[in-house]
C-alpha cells in the first residue's frame, strides 16, 4: 500500500515560516492499494484532509473516512474537502461506537452545526453515509482494519491496524498510556492493545507530541512522549516508526533535533513530514 502523509501536527493547525518543513496540517493519512490511481481509505480528517483533494487529479473521492476520535484536529477538515463535498463524490465517515449510543452523523453534528458552523454533516454534496465501528476487525475499501480502544483524554478514542494482505499500518495518533501507569521506563504502560496494534507492522505511525522533559507536566492532556512510541516498536517488533501529532509549537529546528536523537535507532525512526508517501 501507499500511505500519503497529508497532515501530521496535532490540536491546531500551525502556519508561518517556522513550520515549512514538516507542515502544519492536522491529522489526515491517505492510503491507496499497490496500482492504484487514487487513495480509497483515509484516517481523520484533519485540516490535511483538504491535501487528499489534490492527490484526485480533479476526480471525486470515493471511498471511506475512518476516524480515530472526535476531537476537533481531526474532524475540521470535514467541511473544507473538496473532493468530498461535490455531488458527484461518495463517502463514508466511521467513528468509535459511542458509550451514549447515539448515531453518528448525530455526534459529528456536536461540533459542525450551527451555531458553531454554518451546516450540519448531512448537508455536504454527494452521497454521505455515517456509521459507527465497534472493537474488533472488519473490512474497509479493500483492506483489513483492526480496531482497538486505546487511552486519550477527553472520549472514545480507537487505534488502528490496517493490512492489505502484504504489508500492515498500525496507527495511534493520539495516545496517552501514562493514563494506565508509568510503565517500566516511566513514558506510560506497553498495554495489550498498543502491543497488539503494532505486533510486526510495516510502519508505526504515532503520537510523539511531548518530549521526554515534558511529560511530567503535560501527559495530562492525554499524548505520549516520542520515546514511547519508539519503545513500544521495539517491544511490538515494528519495522519501523514514523513519529506524528506534533505539539502545534513544535517548530522545524526542534523537530530536527528530535529526528537527529533517533538518528541510529533501530528500529528505524523518522519524524513524520506532511508530504511524505510511505510505500509499504
Amino acid at each position: 500500500m501507499k500511505v500519503h502523509l497529508c497532515g501530521v501536527r496535532g490540536s491546531i493547525p500551525a502556519v508561518g515560516v517556522d513550520f515549512v518543513r514538516y507542515g502544519g496540517e492536522t491529522p489526515c493519512l491517505a492510503l491507496s492499494h499497490d496500482g492504484a490511481a487514487a487513495p480509497t481509505l483515509l484516517l481523520d480528517a484533519g485540516s490535511g484532509l483538504r491535501c487528499v483533494t489534490g492527490l484526485l487529479a480533479g476526480a471525486p473521492f470515493t471511498g471511506t473516512i475512518l476516524l480515530s476520535h472526535l476531537h476537533w484536529d481531526h474532524v475540521l477538515g470535514l467541511p473544507f474537502f473538496a473532493a468530498g463535498d461535490r455531488d458527484d463524490a461518495s463517502v463514508t465517515v466511521a467513528l468509535p461506537a459511542q458509550d451514549s449510543g447515539e448515531a453518528a452523523a448525530a455526534v459529528l453534528a456536536g461540533v459542525m452545526s450551527p451555531p458553531y458552523f454554518p451546516i450540519g454533516p448531512t448537508e455536504l454534496r454527494g452521497r454521505w453515509s455515517f456509521e459507527t465501528v465497534a472493537p474488533g476487525e472488519l473490512p474497509v475499501e479493500g483492506f483489513t482494519v483492526r480496531a482497538r480502544e486505546i487511552p486519550h483524554k477527553g472520549g472514545r478514542t480507537f487505534g488502528y491496524r490496517v493490512s492489505d494482505g502484504r504489508s500492515t499500518l498500525a496507527y495511534m495518533p493520539d495516545h496517552c498510556p501514562t493514563a494506565l501507569g508509568p510503565g517500566e521506563d516511566g513514558f506510560g504502560e506497553y498495554h495489550p492493545a498498543a502491543l497488539e496494534l503494532a505486533d510486526a507492522a510495516d510502519v508505526l505511525v504515532h503520537d510523539a507530541q511531548l518530549f521526554p522533559e515534558e511529560l511530567a507536566s503535560e501527559a495530562a492532556f492525554g499524548h505520549a512522549v516520542a520515546d514511547y512510541a519508539v519503545g513500544l516498536a521495539e517491544r511490538a517488533g515494528a519495522r519501523s516508526v514514523a513519529l506524528m501529532h506534533h505539539r502545534h509549537d513544535r517548530t522545524d529546528d526542534a523537530l530536527d533535533g528530535l529526528a537527529g536523537r533517533f538518528g541510529a535507532s533501530s528500529p528505524e525512526v523518522t519524524v513524520a513530514a506532511q508530504g511524505t508517501v510511505l510505500d509499504l
